[in-house]
């Protein structure tokens, strides 16, 4: 499935439009993970930790949307959208766009 950040697809035609689709996640903050992070901010550097449950709970997000996409009968997602929200020491990415179908 094609997901893009832009309106279209170069080179590809939109046939079809199937709506607004979105995809969300949610991840607590660990405690052990919060301690270690603390201490990598204080002697600098980046938090492996994080970074790596920020990554996975995008891909987690993109997912579930371009899931929604295909039950819609899309097989792209165009207008994507990432957003990221703190909600209660906890971390919520959220994906949104439009699903389509393109030739």
């Amino acid at each position: 499935m094609i997901v893009t950040t832009t309106p279209g697809i170069e080179g590809r035609r939109i046939t079809a439009y199937h709506g607004v689709v979105t995809g969300e996640t949610i991840i607590g903050a660990n405690i052990f993970r919060d301690i270690f992070a603390g201490i990598r901010d204080i002697v600098g550097g980046r938090s492996g930790a994080y970074e790596s449950a920020l990554a996975s709970a995008r891909e987690t997000a993109l997912s579930e949307m371009q899931d929604r996409a295909r039950q819609m009968g899309g097989n792209a997602v165009v207008g994507v959208d990432l957003d990221y929200e703190v909600i209660n020491n906890m971390l919520m990415v959220s994906a949104s766009g439009t699903a389509v179908s393109v030739e």
